[in-house]
């Protein structure tokens, strides 16, 4: 019997030690749960007072910068002292952190003060002169950083007994960049802690400003007391000092859970495993689900930031939600700062000013219409830097998973490069009609030369023979004659005599234009096919005489004098003398038609007085630029002039401004000068006229 009792004794210490045991777990448990409660619950005030202690930095901060701005406002370089200190007086009476505001200028010597309304002045008892060596330095710091600089702090006793620590803040004066100035004011620590931080944040806890090891410079609220309080400790930078704030809470150690939460360990005991096991399960599903979309993220990012595209999308009320990083590119501004646009900030940076109207028409229109139309439409872009580029853009709506429409996904292309191409596609294409047609018309005058050679040498032919038989039947004339004119007055010879000369020198005339003329259609045959042509040393009067004929003739008919001047000092120049007569003779006749149209006013009196419309032919030495000696040839009218419009073209092949013209012939006498080593010019004379001129180098003293 005694066995069995010490076998119940023995299964009721084992339940007893087990229900010990559990109930230790179970108290060590709670017991646990509670210190983990209370220390999470302290770092949870820990982290707010932290947090608070940041925010009250920051406004103690911002309201330094808004007193900087308020300063700046006062504008005393502009402004007299009488005038400046009233205007500070209204300002300290709205700030009452400031106990002093002086205007001094660059020597630092003070121009105008105003002090606090509130209390009597803080530097009664020692005065302000004893603490100049601490604003100069101060003053040197601000104006070698351009900006707002504050002093360390210093105590100042009053006259209650008590003191004040006070910090200088020196602030440069620039007017149209030059110094005139500074702007010292006086804070109070204490009124710093009181005015600039918030109701807010102030209340409920002690604010104070320390050094760094520890020190109190000033208190604002009644500092925390008890066996635990909490404590965060800030950094206040300011340009030249940094100062410490320190934050205490009031708050107490944290209160135990009510009712130690038996009933909640309980339950969690028994779902503990049950938990844990879905929460494995589930934590293996979401690990997969994130990793899957990670990758796809990371496929979706590659493939928007490989492609040259921009990519923008808009909500429903114009909002930029997403654009990718071509976009950005093409505009030059950040995806931050686009997407930080809404309906009431202004248009984007990106639309050029001068068609943001239209633009905004147009988004209108489109975010107000009911149907889902995709588009294409060019429009017009502006960079950051102002630069203006073409985009083609593709607009389709957005839907979302469950088929609402959300918005609009926009592509954007940049076709800059493309209506590059498409411009240069387009010039080739004219260069290339241009060089057709030049190429036709070297045929044509390769052509004509061969054509015309043959009937030129004719003619040529024929005045020569017709010259040979005048001579020779005037000769036979005279001898048959010879008697009867002895015994008759010769009334027949004396009238052949005269008619033989000019039929004669009809026939020379003839027979010598008809040979320059094939010595033209050979300089042009050669120019045609570039052939190097040999040039000689013609004195400059000897080209004019060489066209003279034919530009009298045409002088005549068209009632235009012509005028030659010639410098006797001009040397003789190496030319191809057909070609650069020729480009006399066309800039001659140019002239002429040119003053067909001009009307006959008050300008023109002088000339109209000497013999109608006046062409001048000058000649003359050309300024000396160069180791080369050079003749410069001017042909001067006295037309309507060149427009600007026609100035741009006038030297492209196959413009021309005549009805009957073919737009060769300044582009070919721009080309012969050129050839000589020259360039044909032009310039605008006054009242009216114009004057084209060009210069020929001269030959050496050897080879004249």
């Amino acid at each position: 019997m005694k066995f069995p009792a010490r076998r119940g004794v023995s299964w009721a210490s084992r339940r007893g030690s087990l229900w010990a045991l559990l109930m230790a777990l179970v108290a060590a448990l709670l017991v646990t749960l509670v210190w983990l409660s209370g220390r999470y619950e302290s770092s949870l005030v820990q982290s707010r007072l932290e947090h608070d202690a940041a925010q009250t930095v920051a406004d103690i901060r911002s309201g330094l910068t808004r007193n900087i701005q308020s300063f700046q406002a006062l504008h005393p370089g502009e402004s007299r002292p009488e005038a400046w200190q009233t205007q500070a007086s209204g300002l300290l009476r709205e700030h009452r952190e400031i106990m002093r505001l002086e205007w001094r200028n660059e020597a630092l010597d003070i121009v105008g003060l105003a002090e606090t309304p509130y209390r009597r002045s803080v530097f009664e008892q020692l005065g302000r002169v004893s603490l100049q060596a601490d604003v100069t330095p101060t003053c040197a710091t601000a104006r070698r950083l351009s900006g707002a600089t504050y002093s360390a702090s210093f105590f100042m006793p009053q006259a209650d007994g008590l003191g004040l620590e006070v910090l200088d803040m020196c602030m440069p004066i620039m007017l149209a960049g030059r110094l005139s100035g500074y702007v010292v004011a006086s804070y109070s620590l204490q009124d710093m802690l009181g005015e600039l931080v918030g109701r807010q944040l102030a209340r409920g806890v002690g604010l104070s400003f320390t050094e760094a090891d520890g020190t109190r410079l000033a208190l604002h609220g009644a500092p925390a007391s008890g066996s635990r309080i909490y404590i965060a400790h800030q950094l206040l930078d300011l340009p030249g000092n940094t100062l410490v704030l320190r934050r205490e809470s009031r708050l107490g150690t944290p209160a135990l859970f009510p009712n130690v939460l038996t009933a909640l360990v309980t339950a969690m005991s028994l779902a503990l495993l049950a938990v844990l096991l879905l929460l494995a399960r589930d934590m293996r599903r979401r690990q997969k689900a994130e990793n899957e979309l990670g990758e796809a993220l990371a496929f979706r990012k590659a493939m928007e930031d490989s492609v040259l595209t921009g990519l923008r999308a808009r909500d429903l009320q114009g909002r930029i939600t997403y654009v990718n990083s071509a976009f950005c590119k093409m505009v030059g501004v950040d995806a931050k700062e686009l997407l930080q646009q809404n309906v009431s900030s202004p248009l984007p940076v990106y639309w050029p000013p001068e068609l943001a109207g239209a633009y905004q028409q147009r988004q209108e229109t489109r975010l107000t219409g009911d149907t889902l139309p995709r588009e294409r439409h060019e429009s017009l872009f502006m960079r950051q830097d102002g630069t203006r580029f073409p985009v083609l853009i593709m607009e389709a709506p957005l839907i979302n998973a469950v088929g609402k429409h959300t918005g609009w996904m926009s592509a954007i292309l940049d076709v800059t490069e493309q209506r590059r191409v498409e411009e240069l596609s387009r010039a080739s294409q004219d260069r290339l009609q241009a060089t057709a047609r030049l190429a036709m018309v070297g045929e044509m005058a390769s052509l004509l030369s061969h054509e015309l050679n043959q009937p030129l040498a004719a003619i040529s032919s024929y005045a020569t023979g017709s010259l040979n038989l005048l001579q020779d039947q005037i000769a036979m004339a005279d001898k048959d004659s010879a008697p009867v004119a002895l015994a008759q007055p010769a009334a027949a010879g004396h009238l052949a005599a005269p008619l033989s000369e000019e039929l004669q020198l009809a026939m020379r005339r003839i027979a010598e234009q008809a040979e320059r003329a094939g010595k033209v259609i050979k300089s042009v045959h050669d120019f045609v096919r570039r052939r190097d042509r040999e040039r000689e040393a013609v004195a400059p009067r000897a080209l004019l005489d060489a066209i003279m004929p034919l530009l009298s003739l045409q002088a005549r008919k068209l009632g235009v004098r012509v005028l030659i001047e010639v410098d006797e000092a001009c040397a003789p120049v190496l030319c191809d003398r057909t070609m650069v007569e020729q480009v006399l003779l066309n800039l001659s006749r140019n002239g002429m038609q040119a003053m067909q149209g001009a009307p006959e006013g008050p300008a023109s009196a002088a000339r109209s007085a000497q013999g109608g419309k006046l062409l001048t032919l000058r000649i003359r030495p050309a300024a000396a630029d160069g180791p080369v000696r050079r003749v410069e040839f001017a042909v001067i009218d006295g037309g309507e002039g060149i427009s600007a419009s026609v100035a741009a073209r006038l030297f492209t092949p196959f413009f021309t401004t005549k009805d009957e013209g073919m737009g060769l012939g300044l582009s070919l006498c721009r080309t012969v000068v050129e050839q000589h080593g020259g360039l044909l010019k032009f310039a605008a004379l006054q009242p009216r006229g114009t004057i084209f001129s060009f210069t020929l180098a001269a030959a050496a003293p050897d080879t004249a």
